[in-house]
């Protein structure tokens, strides 16, 4: 058996019911606000911060190990010294005496050196130990002020939760018995619409959308239900209140 046809006017109600439900989607979205958004971001930004600790912490342990080898290198180089001091009592001339003091000398430069980038690295250590303490002050704040959105979030959730499912269900249910192209048109107008509405009443002679005038012979037309007419002004689809059960308003 072929479906049956429907009609223009069973189209706009389609439509119009469709409107309703979405609308009170986008009730539960503006009471939840930016706070997804906002606890996303944090979540993100908290991962960034992870990754520039653990970035900071490898640094010191780098700078750590780059004075334990300076250290291990004086140690080294003062071995040295007391090896060529005692082999100063054994020289046998002048040369070997002068060679001698010249290691030693050598190694006394070399002790400084070595005490010189010690006292760079420190410097370096400390700048990098108190940009690690910043940071881990800012994560711990930035993690409270997680752990409170994600409270604020979740209550709002719970009170919505279970609405927001039934609504879901229904919009799902309410698009099967629109057509695909209208849909389609349907979905762009609202996506572009700054209060997602894209199916409007004429209230007061003017649409219920953007507010602008509506003609009375446009008026007269949606009476007629002959056929789907747009807002001249901003694009929504008009409907007449009393074809769709609409004393007033939903848009205000």
């Amino acid at each position: 058996m072929a479906k049956k046809e429907l009609t223009v006017e069973d189209k706009l109600k389609a439509l119009y019911e469709l409107q309703m439900i979405d609308s009170e989607l986008d009730k539960i979205k503006v009471l939840r606000g930016e706070l997804p958004i906002e606890v996303k971001d944090l979540e993100d930004e908290l991962v960034g911060m992870d990754k520039r600790i653990e970035r900071v912490k490898s640094s010191i342990n780098e700078i750590e190990q780059e004075i334990s080898g300076y250290r291990g290198s004086i140690k080294d180089a003062e071995s040295l010294m007391m090896k060529y001091k005692k082999q100063l009592d054994e020289v046998r001339n002048d040369r070997e005496y002068r060679a001698l003091m010249k290691e030693i000398e050598d190694q006394e430069l070399n002790i400084k050196l070595y005490e010189k980038r010690i006292g760079e690295a420190k410097k370096r250590l400390d700048a990098k130990k108190e940009a690690l303490k910043k940071f881990e002050e800012e994560l711990k704040q930035k993690k409270v002020d997680l752990e409170i959105k994600r409270t604020e979030l979740d209550k709002i959730i719970a009170k919505t939760e279970k609405e927001e499912k039934k609504l879901l269900k229904a919009s799902e249910k309410a698009k099967k018995n629109i057509e695909e192209r209208l849909l389609a048109s349907y979905l762009r107008i609202r996506a572009k619409s700054r209060n997602g509405l894209a199916v409007v009443t004429v209230t007061r002679d003017a649409c219920g959308g953007c507010f602008n005038k509506v003609p009375a012979q446009v008026q007269l037309e949606l009476t007629m239900a002959k056929k789907i007419i747009a807002c001249e002004h901003c694009g929504r689809v008009l409907v007449d209140p009393e074809m769709v059960g609409a004393a007033q308003t939903e848009e205000a």
